[in-house]
């Protein structure tokens, strides 16, 4: 079994004293209804005859399924259990405990009502059919936890099949957040954007995406790394989606290992595990931005960060600076559903980014350049900015 692979020790053992079991005892989600039924006449028009006037209604007139029931208001969070947190692939019902945590950050942060889906399936075109057929339900999907490269295809299959936002959080909102603290902390320096040469560490779905979102942003240079070095495009042995990449980053044409990308490097962002050795971490630029998220034990320790860094970010709790997606999905699908936007382009997740980057502008230090995921202004500085976008970039339907 998946689970044993991942840990042997048996978790129940410790059940009865670990609070994490009692919080999620019965589950952490409950349907409730927004009107009452108390009486006949209210269950006429909660119900039959008093629905069947409403379903007439958007027969004739699609649109009105926005006004007349949650679909604006309500996002699908999808997964197929193949790439859970940091315990890899363990299937769908044991995903179950981390898509509900997502759907109740949603409502708790942006305002939005979420439903977990994991599906029983790991084929891409599946996940992309039966997501579709469910799509009707829903104003936008959240794609979580899906095991890379087949994330990059089921999201775009997905997005050419419905005309409603389709997002891999794990992807864009990680790359919004990271170029929102980076923006904050070149401002901090009196440094610009283009030029930082930046040094990422994996290339799964989190590392292209931040590559793609700071050469949008208008960065100098990036450079991604992988388990075998610089993504260059010499090397034979790249997938697909690393061949797209090299021909959009490593512009100085750099090769061999992460210790030689690192030389001369203004940015390290970790989002691959492992631990980069000092010595490398030591040849990094003056006043380097160190971001190594790797949870819980990132690339470079805070402490050896700080030696070296003028700015420091992990994907901890416990250090300033933390790079959280919660910072970004509940704001991009608000603004998104308040706009009933037909999808997130990249000029919305640059606004996003923008958005959360001056929460916090006028207050900046080396240890504040990302605000708290329980600031108040986040999510809607975020949703205004998404649904402006939006409407500029004509995917706005409202």
């Amino acid at each position: 079994m998946a689970s044993e692979i991942v840990n042997p020790r048996n978790e129940l053992a410790d059940a009865g004293l670990d609070p994490a079991f009692a919080l999620h005892r019965g589950g952490k989600m409950a349907v409730a209804a927004t009107v009452p039924v108390r009486n006949a006449d209210d269950l006429s028009l909660a119900y039959t005859p008093g629905v069947a006037r409403v379903c007439g209604a958007i027969a004739q007139q699609p649109e009105l399924v926005h006004e007349y029931t949650w679909k604006s208001q309500v996002v699908a969070v999808v997964t197929d259990g193949s790439a859970v947190l940091g315990l890899g692939d363990i299937g769908p019902e044991a995903s179950l405990p981390v898509m509900e945590g997502k759907a109740i950050l949603f409502k708790q942060f942006g305002g939005v009502d979420a439903v977990p889906v994991a599906l029983d399936c790991r084929d891409p075109d599946e996940i992309v059919e039966t997501v579709a057929r469910l799509a009707p339900s829903f104003g936008g999907v959240n794609l979580e936890d899906i095991s890379a490269p087949r994330c990059f295809e089921i999201e775009r299959k997905l997005q050419e099949r419905v005309n409603i936002p389709v997002f891999h959080d794990d992807q864009h909102g990680t790359a919004v957040v990271t170029l929102a603290a980076l923006r904050n902390a070149a401002r901090l320096t009196g440094r610009d954007l283009a030029d930082l040469r930046v040094v990422i560490s994996g290339a799964g779905a989190a590392g292209v995406a931040i590559a793609k979102i700071l050469l949008g942003a208008g960065v100098g240079d990036v450079v991604v790394c992988d388990r075998k070095g610089i993504v260059s495009a010499d090397r034979t042995d790249l997938t697909d989606v690393k061949r797209e990449l090299a021909a959009l980053t490593n512009r100085t044409g750099l090769t061999g290992s992460l210790a030689a990308a690192l030389d001369g490097a203004d940015v390290f962002v970790g989002v691959s595990g492992g631990t980069v050795p000092e010595p490398a971490v030591a040849k990094m630029a003056p006043g380097a931005f160190i971001f190594a998220m790797a949870n819980p034990d990132p690339e470079i320790h805070p402490e050896v960060a700080a030696r070296y860094a003028a700015v420091v970010a992990t994907g901890r709790s416990d250090y300033p600076n933390q790079i959280n997606n919660v910072l970004a999905f509940p704001g991009i699908f608000s603004g998104a559903l308040s706009v009933r936007a037909t999808r997130i382009t990249e000029g919305m997740k640059l606004a996003a980014a923008e958005a959360l980057a001056a929460v916090v502008a006028d207050d900046l230090s080396p240890s504040r350049v990302i605000p708290s995921p329980f600031d108040e202004r986040v999510a809607p500085a975020v949703a205004a900015a998404v649904a402006a976008a939006a409407r500029a970039e004509g995917v706005a339907r409202a």
